[in-house]
């Protein structure tokens, strides 16, 4: 149901979301005016946001044949955001028939748009959820309906973990997640840094407390490998997101630091 504004119930529209700005960053439509300018002010502090968005979303895609290839049949995508191209039951679906998978997202349009898109969909849905909930997640039934955790299941945060603060426990949050999975699963995940850049992290990261509905709290390599806890990391382990098993050499660019995000894989320990 709309608001006041003609909005969906449970949107600011005095604020960006970070759902929202992300689809703009992909060239999607599915996003407002104050989101757009958030991007522009983004784009004014690194140039190259776009490029690193669609990096993070290629990323994604390896990520998600890896794991197909790796007999992965059950997908948890924690902060999906909006349906763009590309998306994870497709990806998940064409490289493993049967695959399943869930999408989470606490944005109202995310969870909207994601709605529409899986509705002839059997083995996809979305569930309205918060990441720092992991068990109202976990207990979700549209989630229970589709996730067998007697079976392997991928968890991917993909750009989602800068977003919770260190009050919030990000290693808790983690923790949870990897609690409830049985052997054999897998944590995907990216995170921006503020290693390499930390000028821009901190510009980027005061622009997001100034219009956007959560913070970023970019973290170190360091930081950010300790929320793979319990789980082994695959190689090339921890690096800057274009370096995560590249499909051609030319995808690699010249100066990896300016990517200033990393991303990693890591099966759940026995």
């Amino acid at each position: 149901m709309p608001n006041g504004d003609g909005l969906p119930r449970g949107v600011d529209p005095g604020k960006a979301s970070v759902a929202r700005m992300y689809d703009a960053m992909l060239g999607g439509e599915h996003n407002f005016a104050i989101d757009r300018e958030a991007v522009a002010a983004f784009t004014a502090i690194d140039p190259q946001v776009r490029t690193l968005a669609r990096a993070n979303r290629a990323f994604l895609g390896r990520a998600v044949r890896f794991l197909a290839d790796a007999g992965i049949r059950q997908f948890v995508d924690l902060g999906s955001g909006i349906p763009t191209q590309g998306n994870v039951h497709e990806v998940a679906q064409a490289a493993g028939p049967g695959a399943r998978v869930v999408y989470v997202d606490n944005d109202p349009v995310a969870v909207a748009h994601s709605e529409a898109l899986l509705a002839d969909n059997p083995d996809a849905t979305i569930v309205a959820g918060d990441i720092r909930d992991p068990a109202g997640i976990l207990a979700a039934p549209r989630l229970r309906r589709l996730i067998d955790f007697g079976q392997p299941v991928a968890v991917l945060m993909i750009t989602i973990l800068h977003f919770v603060t260190e009050r919030e426990d990000p290693a808790g949050i983690v923790a949870a997640f990897r609690d409830a999975l049985p052997a054999d699963s897998w944590l995907a995940l990216t995170h921006a840094t503020d290693e390499h850049r930390p000028d821009t992290a901190a510009a980027v990261g005061q622009l997001y407390r100034d219009r956007a509905t959560s913070p970023v709290t970019a973290r170190s390599h360091d930081e950010i490998h300790s929320l793979f806890a319990g789980f082994d990391l695959v190689e090339p382990g921890l690096v800057h997101v274009p370096l995560w098993r590249p499909d051609r050499p030319e995808e690699v660019p010249r100066d990896p630091s300016r990517y200033w995000v990393y991303a990693g894989v890591g099966r759940k320990s026995a």
